[in-house]
């Protein structure tokens, strides 16, 4: 995806989301995000999470925690802490992954409109093992927007990722999604996620996918989404899954 087609979709995404008619959310499981972040004081914990993505015996992925905490009214900081694995034609490779620290604030909230607008910047510090990360700081610059009616809710957007190292280049990335409560336990949804080209020669890809969130015994809740995933030009159809444990106090 080229800077023009990326900011086009964000674009596109923020006329969509302007169309819709208000209670619902979510981000996680989902690739896309959203712009509501923790409440002031609470925290949201997402452990043990395990992602992975691939295609055919290809695989690459990880697991971890994410902490996330309200610091202040519309800010939430975020620490994911990952373990980084990869399998190939040589096996199993496993290592500590880069430390990912990001800070989403909330823009503009309007509750009888049902929208809300973040900027959810992060940078990934070169802290990995074995091979597993970047050699270099990374980043992402997103802008996430939600549009609430009832037990609907869709949202997404997008931003440019800074990913440099030997054969890397930037590229944009971008989603939306839509998802539906249902009672006070189940929330379920789905998405189209796009990400350009990572590498020097590389190809951009489309991701599809269903997610869930189920409210178990308060505190916890368990997360859950996965989809093919199909790059440009042909190929074999990949795929991408998460599965979490919710803890939120």
């Amino acid at each position: 995806m080229d800077s023009r087609s990326g900011a086009g979709f964000s674009v596109a995404v923020c006329l969509l989301l302007a169309c819709f008619p208000q209670d619902a959310s979510a981000g996680p499981p989902f690739l896309t995000d959203d712009p509501e972040p923790t409440e002031t004081g609470h925290w949201e914990i997402y452990a043990p999470f395990v992602e992975a993505a691939g295609r055919s015996a290809d695989i690459e992925g990880a697991a971890g925690v994410e902490l996330n905490y309200g610091a202040l009214p519309d800010l939430q900081l975020t620490l994911g802490l990952p373990v980084r694995y990869s399998h190939g034609s040589t096996g199993w490779r496993w290592g500590a992954g880069d430390v990912e620290l990001s800070a989403k604030y909330r823009l503009f909230k309007d509750e009888a409109a049902g929208l809300q607008v973040a900027l959810f910047p992060g940078i990934s510090l070169p802290t990995a093992s074995n091979g597993m990360g970047n050699s270099r700081v990374s980043a992402l610059l997103p802008l996430w927007v939600q549009k609430n009616v009832g037990p609907w809710s869709i949202f997404g957007g997008g931003g440019y990722a800074i990913n440099p190292g030997v054969g890397n280049q930037n590229y944009w990335t971008g989603g939306a999604a839509v998802t539906r409560r249902f009672g006070e336990r189940l929330l379920l949804g789905g998405e189209a996620d796009r990400q350009g080209a990572d590498t020097i020669g590389g190809r951009a890809s489309t991701s599809l996918g269903l997610g869930g969130i189920y409210q178990l015994k308060a505190p916890f809740r368990l997360l859950a989404s996965g989809g093919p995933t199909f790059e440009d030009h042909g190929g074999p159809t990949g795929f991408h899954a998460f599965l979490a444990l919710g803890l939120d106090f």
